[in-house]
């Protein structure tokens, strides 16, 4: 990330931490909006159009069922073989390339926008930086402002430039965004088993290759628990109700063969 991006940011921050105010939907946005040039600026993104808007519409569909803000959401697929996503204040979700393939129907990547919907919509990282203000707020300032946090990892969207606080999360809050999610897809007519189904899927995945799922893992621990309690939520379903719900779409599958057909990912920068 260019310097003159880092004091931005940082300016942003150090202003939150002198006033000892809470963080503004505005402050969340600016906040938002410059972690997203940086991270589109580092990464290889996604620039079919077709892709790109299937993305955005089964993202928006859901957004906006429970956006209460009106914020200007945008749905980001990252060109790389990491298996991760995450989102950033003010409506900013982003996707890994090598999530999507792992996806065989459309719930579960509704699944994994819901969740990070839910994040954003429940402030958590906000929260996080509100709650360290006089501590880990300055951490991240150094990260901001030196660049020494940037990794191999970081260049994969995680820890980049500081941005690590809008990543990981902790169990309550993925108790809270799993719970959300599964409301919101029933709210969109999506059966909400594929989140389970997915997250079953990099399970049984990280058993036979430990390392290949290092970054979905670094920021969505504790899985076996989410696993369980996500089955529970969607056991309390009416059964008739989970009857009616759409797994798959013909649009959803055309969005897959669309992005196999895509030049393959380029190897990351070391």
């Amino acid at each position: 990330m260019c310097f003159a991006r880092r004091r931005r940011i940082a300016v942003i921050l150090t202003a939150i931490v002198l006033s000892g105010c809470a963080i503004s939907h505005r402050d969340e946005v600016r906040m938002g909006e410059e972690y997203a040039q940086q991270i589109e600026s580092e990464l290889p993104i996604v620039r079919d159009p077709e892709t790109n808007r299937y993305l955005t519409v089964l993202g928006d569909s859901l957004a906006r069922l429970v956006d209460t803000r009106s914020l200007a959401w945008r749905f980001v697929l990252v060109d790389s073989r990491e298996v991760n996503a995450f989102a950033l204040p003010g409506g900013f979700v982003y996707v890994t390339r090598g999530l999507v393939e792992r996806t065989i129907q459309m719930d579960q990547l509704a699944g994994v926008l819901a969740h990070e919907i839910a994040h954003v919509t429940h402030r958590h990282a906000v929260e996080q930086l509100e709650k360290a203000q006089t501590a880990s707020v300055g951490v991240t300032l150094v990260c901001i402002l030196t660049g020494v946090c940037e990794s191999p990892l970081a260049r994969a969207g995680i820890d980049i430039g500081g941005a690590a606080v809008f990543a990981h999360h902790s169990r309550e809050d993925e108790r809270e965004a799993d719970a959300e999610a599964v409301r919101t897809l029933v709210r969109a007519g999506i059966h909400p088993s594929g989140m389970i189904e997915l997250l079953e899927t990099l399970l049984a995945e990280r058993e036979r290759r430990p390392d290949a799922l290092e970054a979905w893992f670094s920021t969505h621990p504790t899985e076996e628990e989410r696993i369980a309690n996500a089955r529970q939520l969607v056991a309390a379903i009416d059964s008739a109700v989970l009857a009616t719900l759409t797994m798959n779409s013909p649009r959803f599958q055309a969005f897959r063969d669309r992005l196999a057909s895509l030049p393959p990912v380029a190897s990351m920068r070391p």
